[in-house]
């Protein structure tokens, strides 16, 4: 299993459970704007650390805890500044002039480790990325099993724990500061206390944008943007499609670096309402995750990668609680790995099945002429986009390769944030809110929300024998985004004739220009009219009676199209729900006295 995905989106502290449950090899990079960490794993199990600018001391640690004597550090560093091109790592050194116990040198690991871990979790932003495989850990901080004869394998779940503990106690006593080391940084640059102990400051150490140690972080996906683009493309390209002629790898450079260009100087407006999208691409070909994301990212959605069905869960079920509409793209299953040609049909079943608010994008190496087959859209992809194959002649492949970045960008663009499409989301949002409520108040609020979405200003007017009263408001007393207001309890009489009696008579709702004299009189007076008086009046019908209506307009704004039939089934939905829980607690009572 690979993958890779914004900090801002998924904690460390998931993708480290996620490792230690799979029980996979390799390493995990995390990245930030502080430096880079390293974090390998070995079954599933924590086996070494480090922090690639030095900000983190082995040395120093052994010391501290008294492991080592300082002496014996600065005859080891300087032994090995002077091994030159034999340069060994710091413990191997220790070890062999027994300098050190070998137990001792497990436990200063197993602190180092623990101290990553804690840094890592301060970084708000930034990327992480697990390469299978491959335990990539700087010789200064590597564990070597091959050297020191013991396997030191650290519970990734009780690392964790620790891990925390140790943040939260630091934190307590006012002793972050001493878990970071800066080895090379130049004293001059460093402030002291007065009693010779340095002032780490929490700008340095990540945590100026630090309020709790997992809040919500910024939603913006991490990236420096004075990056040399076509160098990083050329890099890519060079690596995974190095056999094409220069002149097509070029050609793709140019492509890539003009879509990354297009990111730096500016996103595209979205339209009011449109779903912020997280984008999975699930696949094992590494540049057609590279080139996707590139593409996502230059326009700002939320990325993850995986090659590994184990992890589609917890990126699908994340997305969703951070209010982004997931979209999983699925590579052909020749690209994916073994076994997937038997198992991709049933596995997009049943991840519709599961999420049915969910999309698929299929890609598919068939031929044009059977790229869209009817069999994956039954299997529940939405679309599916031919994808070039790499063994295809050069032209034709960076001509095809193009084509299929260009299309998915399109869709991206158009199928996920059409007005419509939109508008179906919100509803379909709505309606399951609904189903869990079973009160008049819960509902009367979650009908106000929705419609004060498509309006400038709502209120509830809960009905009465022979007046209506005016109960809580959205964009009436105060700015739309502060959300609801009230009690307002202003009153309008019924009995009149006005467009309110033939709401309540004919149980039906209104739409359209109104200049009701009840309304001017009773309403207006309260709120001030809208500037042009194009209104809605929505019943709320319980058990054949209404309770309440919710007015609505633009106030001081144009009017803007509204699908009104999305508001009546979300109000035929809501009274259903209603009937629904005055019979169920009917039957409930009923039930009481034979129990007895």
């Amino acid at each position: 299993m690979s993958f890779t995905g914004d900090l801002a989106e998924l904690p460390i502290v998931d993708v480290i459970q996620l490792i230690h449950s799979t029980r996979k090899f390799g390493t995990l990079t995390i990245q930030s704007q502080k430096g880079e960490c390293h974090l390998g794993f070995s079954d599933g199990y924590i086996v070494s650390a480090n922090h690639l600018n030095n900000s983190i001391r082995i040395g120093q640690i052994l010391v501290e805890n008294k492991y080592i004597t300082p002496e014996a550090l600065d005859k080891s560093l300087l032994d090995q500044k002077n091994a030159n091109g034999a340069r060994k790592p710091l413990i191997r050194i220790l070890i062999e002039q027994d300098l050190i116990k070998r137990e001792d040198a497990y436990k200063g690991l197993e602190t180092l480790i623990e101290m990553t871990i804690v840094e890592a979790l301060t970084w708000t932003s930034g990327t992480f990325s697990m390469n299978l495989d491959t335990i990539e850990i700087s010789d200064e901080y590597k564990y070597f099993p091959e050297t020191l004869h013991q396997e030191m394998l650290l519970n990734s779940q009780l690392i964790l724990m620790d891990s925390l503990r140790i943040y939260d106690e630091k934190m307590r006593d006012g002793t972050l500061k001493n878990i970071f080391f800066s080895e090379g940084t130049d004293e001059k640059d460093i402030s002291f206390s007065e009693d010779g102990n340095q002032i780490v400051t929490a700008d340095l150490l990540g945590l100026d944008a630090l309020e709790t140690l997992l809040q919500k972080v910024p939603d913006k996906f991490f990236r420096l943007e004075d990056k040399d683009y076509s160098e990083e493309h050329r890099r890519v390209i060079d690596e995974e499609l190095g056999t094409l002629p220069r002149n097509r790898r070029d050609e793709l450079c140019s492509f890539l670096t003009q879509i990354s260009l297009q990111s730096s100087s500016g996103k595209q407006a979205m339209l009011p309402g449109a779903p912020s999208l997280a984008v999975i691409l699930f696949s094992h070909d590494t540049f057609m995750k590279y080139a996707l994301s590139t593409i996502c990212k230059n326009r700002n959605h939320v990325v993850f990668t995986t090659d590994d069905d184990v992890s589609l869960d917890l990126f699908i079920d994340r997305s969703f609680s951070r209010g982004h509409l997931p979209i999983l793209v699925v590579d052909d299953p020749v690209y994916i790995g073994e076994g997937y040609e038997e198992r991709t049909a049933s596995m997009l079943q049943e991840k519709r099945e599961k999420y049915p608010r969910i999309s698929i994008l299929q890609l598919s190496s068939s031929p044009e002429n059977q790229a869209l087959q009817p069999q994956g859209l039954e299997e529940g992809a939405e679309a599916i986009l031919p994808r070039p194959v790499f063994g295809d002649r050069s032209d034709s492949f960076v001509a095809r390769m193009t084509n299929l970045l260009t299309a998915f960008r399109s869709v991206l663009d158009k199928s996920f944030v059409q007005p419509e499409r939109v508008a179906a989301r919100k509803l379909q949002e709505s309606i399951e809110i609904l189903t869990t409520l079973s009160e008049p108040a819960e509902v009367a609020g979650e009908l106000l929300s929705f419609t004060s979405g498509l309006f400038e200003r709502a209120v509830t007017l809960v009905a009465g024998a022979v007046e209506m009263t005016a109960e809580k408001g959205i964009g009436v007393t105060g700015t739309k985004g502060s959300g609801p207001t009230g009690p307002l309890m202003f009153k309008i009489p019924l009995g009149q004739q006005s467009v309110l009696d033939e709401v309540i008579e004919k149980r039906t709702l209104f739409y359209g220009h109104c200049s009701d004299p009840v309304l001017t009189i009773h309403l207006y007076s309260a709120i001030s009219s809208p500037r042009i008086p194009k209104i809605l009046l929505m019943p709320l019908v319980m058990s054949g009676r209404v309770i309440a209506i919710f007015y609505a307009d633009f106030g001081q704004l144009s009017p803007t199209p509204v699908l009104i039939e999305h508001l009546e089934i979300l109000s035929r939905v809501a009274g259903l729900v209603l009937d629904n829980s005055f019979h169920q607690k009917k039957l409930k009572q009923m039930a009481q006295p034979r129990q007895a």
